[in-house]
């Protein structure tokens, strides 16, 4: 018996600056293979997306199994989702922008999108987070539409999720819980896998929910309908059970992550004891901010047009014209009203950006609404503790942007870089700036080394500012900028306390 053709086909691979791949003709001109090879140089074989993209299903292609017996019959699909929005503050701009975004969101988790519902309300519902007309109408939705999960825009508490799902009779989750799916699909490392599992129990913790009689409460005697003797429940022991489980695996979870915070703490003492400065790559989640890295350092790290493609912080050493050494760190892209459980779970994390030297904020030109993900990406900072980290804005993806979306962003943003990771214009302008814009040595020495202290020297092109290099006849005369540990090292070939 042949069976129809599988639904599980590979997906075609897709940069993070890249656009629709299916509107590419077959025979890609000399231009298009030229770019495409020079993306390939500088994000690398990109082997983590192709695994990623390896099993990904086709929208609207179905497989129907039926196994040989003939008895059973299944379809596979994408999850079918409706989309539900209170829009209680801003523009309907802000309103639409939200709801594309919760698309974006949904279909970044696998599911399909059917259908979106939006309420002008001044406060969302604190029974069901809409009103009772419009979950009436949700309801009619879900079962026009045959869709099996409902995704509302918001943190929705215990009762809210409970009632929601007895009026749509589907299952109803809030942005917070899709967020923790995308972040558990895509962490690879042990520590991203920890801090993703730490979010979601906090979140769970107070959702937690039984049926059946493994919950029934405590019965005895004449009691509940007089069950008495074989009618005594377990009461809440299983719920209890649970919670006490979840709190436990949250403590191990806890002491695990401090055992690689020491780790990256110790490595970060490392780079302040050698004067390393430290460059952290922030900005919305599909900015580009991995793209941007893999231009300057060449690193190769992940790069997808998805959101929250990268969890896993990357630190690459990488120097500037004059041979100072600093690192990049791209770090995990930010989103409007970012879940706190996952801030507080990625605080050891998010540390890179509030202890670095500069903060590299690349913003995608392109979308429509840039200046909200600046002010969300700043308040996000801002709890952090990295409000005060000097900052250098980028804007990126300048090749899909309008020359007018430049100019206003030029003006909300003074001092900003134009650049597109996609072809390279302007990456050459931001690593001179980001080089500008590292902290200078505070010594400035001028002293008349030995040529047999290569050393030294050396170690000024690393860790300090070369001025001037001349070669004598009695050694080598250098004019630069250090670190006061390296100056007291230098002290003693110092012409100016010599003379």
């Amino acid at each position: 018996m042949s069976l129809p053709e599988s639904e599980y086909l590979p997906a075609p691979a897709m940069d993070a600056d890249d656009g629709d791949a299916s509107q590419s003709p077959d025979q890609p001109s000399e231009t298009e293979t030229y770019e495409q090879s020079e993306r390939t140089d500088y994000d690398g074989q990109q082997l983590d997306r192709e695994e990623r993209q390896s099993l990904r299903r086709v929208a609207g292609m179905s497989t129907e199994l039926t196994d040989i017996t003939e008895v059973e019959y299944r379809q596979l699909l994408l999850e079918r989702v409706v989309l539900v929005s209170v829009w209680t503050t801003g523009s309907e701009v802000d309103a639409e922008n939200a709801m594309a975004e919760l698309k974006l969101l949904a279909e970044t988790a696998g599911s399909e999108v059917l259908e979106g519902v939006v309420q002008r309300r001044q406060r969302p519902d604190p029974a069901t987070y809409i009103g009772r007309g419009k979950v009436e109408e949700l309801r009619e939705i879900v079962v026009a539409t045959g869709a099996d999960t409902v995704i509302c825009d918001g943190e929705l508490a215990p009762a809210q999720l409970r009632n929601l799902e007895d009026k749509v009779k589907v299952k109803v989750i809030d942005r917070t819980s899709l967020i923790l799916d995308i972040f558990a699909s895509h962490a690879k490392s042990a520590e991203g896998q920890a801090q993703v599992e730490l979010a979601q129990l906090q979140y769970l913790k107070q959702r937690l929910r039984g049926w059946g009689g493994n919950l029934s409460r405590q019965a005895g005697g004449r009691a509940s309908g007089g069950a008495g003797i074989g009618g005594r429940g377990p009461g809440e022991t299983k719920l209890e059970t649970d919670r006490r489980r979840i709190h436990s695996r949250i403590a191990k979870l806890r002491a695990t992550l401090r055992e690689l915070d020491a780790n990256r703490q110790l490595k970060r003492a490392e780079r302040r004891r050698h004067q390393v400065p430290s460059v952290a790559i922030v900005g919305y989640t599909n900015a580009g901010k991995s793209s941007v890295l893999n231009r300057l350092t060449g690193a190769g790290v992940l790069v997808e047009d998805a959101l929250f493609a990268t969890l896993d912080p990357t630190t690459r050493r990488t120097q500037t014209t004059d041979g100072r050494v600093f690192t990049l760190t791209d770090t995990v892209g930010f989103v409007r009203h970012l879940p706190h459980d996952l801030v507080e779970a990625f605080s050891s994390t998010l540390e890179e950006s509030a202890q670095a030297d500069l903060l590299v904020h690349v913003v995608d030109a392109s979308d429509p609404d840039p200046v909200g993900q600046i002010r969300a990406v700043r308040s996000v900072l801002a709890d952090i503790g990295a409000g005060d980290v000097p900052e250098l804005v980028v804007l990126n993806k300048c090749d899909r942007a309008s020359a007018e979306a430049i100019t206003t962003l030029r003006t909300a943003a003074p001092g900003a870089v134009v650049t597109s990771a996609r072809t390279g214009e302007g990456i050459e302008e931001l690593r001179a700036v980001v080089e500008s814009r590292l902290p200078h040595p505070e010594r400035e020495v001028r002293v008349l080394l030995p040529y047999e202290r290569g050393d030294l020297v050396n170690r000024i092109h690393v860790s300090g500012e070369l001025v001037s290099l001349e070669h004598t006849e009695h050694g080598s005369l250098v004019t630069a900028r250090v670190h006061p540990d390296l100056a007291g090292e230098l002290a003693p070939y110092d012409l100016a306390a010599s003379s």
